[in-house]
């Protein structure tokens, strides 16, 4: 055992009496110890109920013959981040998170690890951190709350932020706006629609690292605590049979991951998480290979925001078992590739699939690819993403004049005293890894159109992130960033942007040579400070993860 490291031998005499201050047996000094990543805190109600279920996962650990022990992860909510400075920190949590793990890992010398996240950047930062430690790892999430009722129909987070534009375009009362926010998040968990940190969480039970229902569960149910009971029972099968992290993320299982995330219309940040998780794992995975994913890959679920349904009515219908099921009517999954719990074809064998509605069949999908799309073009020769499940159909094509702003604030000021009309472009830059830094979420910004009644007619383009509550013409991760000289810093005013989804293709219509000869865009001098300089000094290309890396090129964790 890996553990043997700090509890074998006489000369680690010193090592085992700090163990026995803890209260250990001598018993259970012989026993498997099991790192228990728990990253509950009082501030996001995704994670305000992690005790429980840790406790759930320990008693599982422990029934099968493990010690466990418990220790933090920091968590960001990105939607009280959202909209000023904090969010500069939601995407840097991410690399804190998985250096956090390594060392706390390395350093205690476990034999296994259960991750417990449930948020937008916990759970990609756990998945890097196994990937990076290749340790036998699983994961149970907190799992996703209720959607919340107004008015007899269901609400979710996005629907307050797009009220928030309603209410500003005189279509929503004061009283209105109350009624909302007090109903749209009942309970704890992660926020109810297909969102970052639900999409996550379903492509790691798809990848094959966590139990069936890990994306599903909703957070206050029974289920859920058993979940996590057999989750920590399972580590130790994982452990007995030597099956670790990398055996499971494997590159099948990174496109198992692609494939099911296509299926589901996810989250724009997904396809940066998988980026940077399957380098972590030593996979070479690209913009192009996602698109051609994505190309080949059915859309067969519409939930909140593209559609009226929410995760935990996926869960009614069988869950990611059932996507994946049905996925595999068609073989576009590799059903060999194994899971914590067998390979997936034992996973999915006895799984119904479709329902007919909220699973859509194979043969009658929402749309033939998936609801994620990565377009190329002039404006963006390194590839940008957009949720094409959530885009109204009027908005596949567009084409109209760029209006161009420097940061979120600028473009938020200018949307709330109506100088954003129909047909307009919103380019929103400088707010890229290295521009932002950070790659801010703007979910404020593509909200309110939807909620003034703009999403129809008008399409905004950055190169940050717009987060996976959003629905519309929002196309982010643009590369490479006006940070660094990407096209996107030569737009001006009124130069017309063409958008054509269908043929995955972004273009500023500006001859080239003009193009070339206008000087990049300049910003604003900032004065940072703190770990969000180290992140604009080492940070990467959003095309590859946006991870942090050595000024030659390595990835920060290389260890000689």
């Amino acid at each position: 055992m890996r553990s043997d490291l700090i509890k074998k031998t006489p000369g680690r005499a010193p090592h085992r009496s700090l163990l026995y201050a803890l209260g250990l047996t001598e018993e259970e000094m012989g026993k498997p110890f099991i790192g228990v990543v728990n990253a509950f805190n009082e501030i996001v109600p995704g994670h305000t109920h992690l005790r429980s279920l840790t406790d759930a996962v320990k008693e599982g650990i422990r029934s099968a013959g493990g010690v466990p022990f418990e220790f933090p992860a920091i968590a960001v909510c990105d939607g009280i981040a959202m909209n000023h400075a904090g969010m500069k920190y939601s995407l840097v949590s991410r690399e804190v998170i998985a250096d956090s793990c390594e060392v706390m890992l390395m350093a205690h010398a476990f034999d296994g690890v259960v991750f417990i996240p449930n948020c937008d950047k916990v759970i990609p930062g756990m998945l890097m951190a196994a990937a990076r430690m290749d340790l036998p790892s699983i994961f149970v999430s907190g799992g996703p709350m209720l959607p919340g009722r107004k008015d007899g129909r269901p609400v979710g987070l996005s629907n307050i932020f797009e009220a928030v534009g309603a209410h500003a375009a005189g279509k929503m009362s004061d009283d209105e706006l109350t009624r909302m926010e007090l109903s749209v998040c009942p309970t704890c968990g992660s926020c109810s629609g297909m969102y970052t940190a639900n999409t996550m969480n379903c492509l790691t039970e798809a990848m094959g690292l966590a139990l069936p229902g890990n994306g599903t569960i909703a957070a206050v149910y029974a289920d859920r605590r058993r979940l996590a009971r057999r989750t920590g029972m399972q580590i130790m099968k994982l452990l007995e049979e030597q099956r670790t992290a990398r055996q499971i993320m494997t590159a099948a299982g990174i496109r198992n991951a692609l494939r099911v995330d296509m299926a589901l219309g996810g989250s724009t940040n997904s396809v940066l998480h998988l980026l940077a998780i399957a380098r972590e794992a030593g996979i070479e995975l690209s913009l192009a290979e996602i698109s051609q994913i994505s190309d080949t890959t059915p859309q067969l679920c519409k939930l909140n925001p593209a559609g009226d349904d929410f995760i935990t009515d996926l869960n009614e219908q069988g869950g990611i078992s059932a996507v994946m099921a049905e996925l595999a009517r068609k073989d576009l999954l590799e059903t060999a590739n194994p899971t914590v719990d067998g390979n997936l074809a034992e996973r999915i064998r006895h799984v119904g699939g479709a329902d007919g509605r909220l699973i859509r069949s194979i043969d009658n999908p929402h749309a033939p690819d998936g609801g994620l799309a990565v377009l190329f073009g002039s404006l963006a020769p390194n590839g940008c993403v957009v949720k094409k499940g959530a885009v109204l159909p009027e908005m596949m094509r567009h084409e109209g004049p760029a209006r161009v702003f420097d940061d979120e604030e600028a473009v938020t000021e200018a949307i709330f005293s109506d100088q954003i009309k129909a047909g307009d472009v919103v380019i929103i830059r400088f707010e890229g890894p290295r521009g932002g830094p950070g790659m801010r979420e703007m979910l404020t910004p593509t909200s309110s159109l939807a909620g003034m009644g703009l999403d129809n007619t008008v399409a905004l383009i950055t190169d940050g992130r717009f987060s996976g509550a959003t629905r519309g013409a929002s196309i982010g991760h643009v590369c490479p960033e006006a940070a660094a000289g990407g096209p996107i810093a030569r737009v001006q005013e009124g130069d017309r942007i063409r958008i054509d989804i269908p043929a995955r293709r972004i273009d500023i219509l500006v001859p080239d040579e003009e193009l070339a000869a206008r000087s990049p865009a300049v910003q604003a001098p900032r004065k940072l400070s703190g770990v969000l300089a180290r992140y604009e000094h080492l940070v990467d290309a959003s095309s590859r993860g946006a991870r942090l890396v050595l000024p030659g090129g390595g990835p920060t964790h290389e260890r000689s």
